[in-house]
């Protein structure tokens, strides 16, 4: 069973603390099963630590105070060996972070052959079975570049599951792509949904979130002000300033 939990904090990493980001962040109280969907909300354009908390879940940030546990194992523990870690958790970034220089069959098989040890052939039938199921078979021999930005962001997809990971973290994966883009990479996380892999989304898609997730946890100047089941974070919020954004998301036609 793959459980992850990330207890309350002081503080953001250094690195998140700009605007007015509260010195308390970046840990969520979060219990999540398999199977279960749990998106990020902000209530601010920046400064909320969606992100962060997710760059500390995978051990790419320090965490300040509190700890981050995987399977009940504390994995922000000083001194840790973080390889091993991330291993277990996938992560795909808002800008795709697609290595230029590489084909997308490259792409997806080098973690798999070089941090995991697969021989080259069996990666690349692997990878071309997640290809193929996410309707890019036709694209392995291309390059970045030569895709549009919603391809990009499903071989970011693919490659991130192309280890297998237990957990998968979604940072604004749309954020970066044309309206008309956003759709098909929607329908991949609705996909992944029935997998059985644990999805962790940082968004401002308040309608997706509300319609596919599991737990919502609302974050605000890097704050919790909002955690648990959709109906009640969205229909019934407990705060103010909840209340107030979610005003705002209704009156713009966003939910």
């Amino acid at each position: 069973m793959s459980r992850w939990t990330s207890s309350r904090g002081r503080s953001c990493p250094s690195s998140a603390r700009r605007g007015r980001a509260s010195p308390l962040c970046c840990a969520a109280s979060t219990c999540s099963s398999p199977s279960t969907t749990v998106p990020c909300c902000s209530t601010a354009r920046t400064s909320a630590c969606k992100s962060t908390l997710l760059r500390c879940i995978n051990l790419l940030e320090p965490v300040d105070d509190g700890a981050v546990l995987l399977d009940g194992e504390d994995i922000s523990v000083p001194g840790l060996d973080a390889n091993p870690v991330r291993r277990r958790i996938g992560m795909v970034f808002q800008s795709y972070n697609l290595f230029p220089h590489m084909s997308v069959m490259d792409n997806i098989t080098l973690a798999p052959v070089r941090a995991a040890g697969i021989p080259r052939r069996d990666a690349e039938t692997a990878a071309l079975a997640l290809l193929e199921r996410f309707g890019l078979s036709d694209k392995a021999a291309s390059y970045p570049d030569q895709l549009s930005g919603g391809q990009q962001q499903r071989v970011a997809i693919v490659r991130a599951l192309a280890m297998g990971p237990e957990v998968l973290l979604l940072d604004e994966i749309t954020s970066a792509l044309d309206p008309e883009l956003v759709g098909e990479v929607l329908d991949v996380v609705r996909e992944l949904k029935s997998t059985g892999i644990t999805l962790v989304l940082a968004t401002h898609e308040m309608g997706f979130a509300r319609d596919t997730s599991d737990v919502i946890v609302m974050l605000d100047g890097g704050r919790i002000i909002e955690q648990g089941h959709p109906r009640d974070v969205l229909v019934a919020p407990r705060t103010e300033r909840a209340r107030q954004f979610l005003q705002r998301i209704i009156d713009s036609g966003r939910l």
